[in-house]
């Protein structure tokens, strides 16, 4: 993303990341990232993550996502961005594709926006539920804090967005445990969105409960606040990061494990 602005760029979002394939200990891990469009101000870089066992010479695809990124300016100068040159047929499908996914994203995060304001206004969408032997959705609440020190960040002090979804993923598999006595495996992460920045010295927060379970699949939502020293004496706290993290789980045949009900 740097190469493509000739300047610093932050992590604005990222589409939904869909995991093929898990990474294990003594595997060769290769990332590939590529800018395929420029959207004036901002741009969508792909990123394709495959593994390699070293012993069989395997390799395999783990991930595809795309992240959108803006350009660092120095002070309040805005930059635009230089359209990204197509040089190949592959290039030119993801350069149409890149702006589909643009339409898709907005579109997305509008809708989203528009339930939670009706059920916040109305009440919908909430189910009438039975007891039964369903798990109380506080059982499955879990907080973790972490101090953004100088490994965690840039050369701008402002903490790596992958450093962030690291402690989500930690904090989420947790939670999700809690419901199926193993060890979860994430299968996807949906709705990664940067709402602000956060800096070296900041404490982060990070809070995680399971939302619903799918039979075989686990939702849980991960909400992520940041404090400097003087919001953390006030308790004022900023909003910079959520997600929703999709876990299964499986025994010790591979088989994939039932979850129970939970109570909201």
């Amino acid at each position: 993303a740097e190469k493509h602005a000739g300047v610093s760029c932050v992590t604005a979002s990222m589409d939904d990341i869909q995991f093929e394939e898990a990474a294990r200990v003594g595997q060769i891990i290769s990332i590939k990232a590529k800018v395929n469009r420029a959207f004036k101000t901002s741009m969508e870089v792909g990123i394709t993550v495959t593994v390699q066992d070293i012993l069989t010479n395997v390799e395999k695809m783990v991930s595809v996502a795309y992240a959108t990124y803006v350009a660092k300016p120095v002070g309040d100068e805005k930059i635009e961005l230089e359209p990204v040159k197509v040089l190949s047929k592959e290039d030119q499908l993801e350069h149409t594709l890149a702006i589909e996914r643009r339409k898709i994203r907005l579109g997305y995060e509008q809708v989203f926006q528009n339930l939670m304001q009706e059920s916040n206004r109305e009440g919908k969408y909430c189910d009438t539920f039975e007891e039964g032997d369903a798990v109380s959705a506080d059982l499955t609440h879990v907080q973790s804090i972490e101090l953004v020190l100088p490994p965690h960040a840039n050369h701008h002090g402002n903490t790596f967005g992958g450093q962030i979804m690291a402690w989500m993923e930690t904090v989420a598999s947790i939670s999700a445990s809690r419901l199926c006595r193993s060890y979860p495996i994430l299968k996807s992460v949906n709705m990664f969105k940067f709402w602000g920045p956060s800096v070296v010295g900041d404490r982060l927060v990070f809070n995680a409960i399971v939302n619903n379970t799918f039979q075989n699949s686990v939702e849980v939502g991960v909400r992520v606040e940041a404090y400097n020293c003087e919001d953390w004496i006030k308790g004022r706290a900023r909003h910079i990061n959520s997600a929703f993290l999709i876990f299964i789980a499986v025994n010790d045949k591979g088989e994939q494990l039932t979850f129970p009900r939970i109570k909201p």
